[in-house]
């Protein structure tokens, strides 16, 4: 489980530096779930798949969330690209992430990061049950605590409509502008609910199972079904690891020196679209029409990018995918 390091948040700026924690938070979980995702080929493990891609979809409505929340205080999010391995921005520590291939240890650190703080245990149909998380500070906390001090902000010190990204832009119907303080407490709500589920069971506000349990059902291999009004540990999700790409970890650690043309071209083919992805997206927190959509086209160059990275043999057999690197402008240090 992450745990969050305590901050000061009594005043307007404590809020502002809070949300652009936040944001760095949630931005910070998309190059280890999006390595996972990009190392699985096409038509194999489709429900592993299909959920992790959904989960990061999720996660970039948070973010921009976040970002909406910190414009509408009069704030301006700074969208920053993390080095893996290391722990998520702004000292948030005993986690250090890695950028794994679909394994294992990928849905290990997925649960780590979403994990709520006290998980919810189900009877298992099949085998035994889980062994629970150490209870701990999570992101959720995190979040309760910036939902108090917003609450105690006054009605002068939100800014209408101050560059929000909205559903007219991106993600119909789940993105929505921050106003004031009820709209930020809705967006809080969601985020959390999302992540790790409510008190009451793994669902989420919108009666999807939230991320920990999604990542959960991966690692366990097993679906999580409805079970005499609860839930209980089901039949198999189909996952089968072997089919992964044999891709090696944390790339941005690898020596590509020596390494075939062919492999050093596709991470700079990588670093190009991951760069593109990041200059648009802090276009879109900024105010700028259509960023946002130009974003996601960026994100999709990035996995045809990275499926010829996780496509293209290393001298020793192995792949590497995107090392989520952003190029330096010229003149500046990379």
């Amino acid at each position: 489980m992450i745990r969050l390091q305590a901050m000061p948040m009594n005043t307007l700026d404590d809020a502002r530096a809070a949300l652009q924690k936040a944001v760095e938070v949630e931005f910070g979980t998309l190059p280890p779930y999006l390595y996972s995702l990009f190392s699985i080929p096409p038509e194999v493990n489709v429900a592993a798949a299909t959920r992790i891609h959904s989960v990061v979809l999720e996660e970039m409505i948070h973010m921009c969330l976040a970002c909406n929340m910190l414009n509408a205080i009069g704030g301006t999010p700074r969208i920053t690209a993390p080095l893996y391995p290391g722990p998520l921005p702004n000292d948030i520590g005993h986690l250090i992430l890695h950028l794994y291939p679909f394994s294992p240890a990928a849905m290990t650190q997925a649960m780590a990061i979403e994990s709520a703080d006290h998980p919810h245990e189900f009877p298992d149909l099949l085998a035994a049950a889980p062994e629970t998380e150490e209870a701990g500070d999570s992101i959720a906390d995190f979040y309760r605590k910036i939902d108090g001090l917003l609450a105690a902000l006054p009605d002068s010190d939100w800014a209408a409509d101050r560059n929000q990204i909205d559903d007219n832009q991106f993600f119909a119907g789940q993105l929505f502008p921050i106003r004031n303080y009820a709209d930020a407490r809705k967006a809080i709500f969601d985020i959390i609910s999302e992540g790790e589920g409510s008190a009451l069971g793994p669902l989420d506000f919108e009666g999807e199972m939230s991320h920990y349990y999604r990542f959960q059902e991966i690692s366990r291999n097993q679906v999580l079904v409805r079970d005499s009004g609860s839930f209980a540990w089901g039949g198999p999700l189909g996952v089968d690891w072997a089919l992964a790409y044999d891709a090696i970890s944390d790339p941005g650690s690898h020596d590509f020196a020596d390494e075939p043309e062919a492999a050093r071209l596709a991470q700079a083919a990588c670093d190009a679209a991951f760069t593109r992805m990041i200059a648009e997206l802090q276009g879109a927190v900024e105010g700028k029409i259509g960023a946002l959509g130009r974003a996601v086209r960026a994100m999709m160059d990035l996995r045809m990018a990275a499926h010829v990275a996780f496509t293209t043999p290393l001298n020793d057999g192995r792949v590497a995918g995107p090392s989520f690197k952003v190029i330096a402008p010229a003149g500046e240090p990379a």
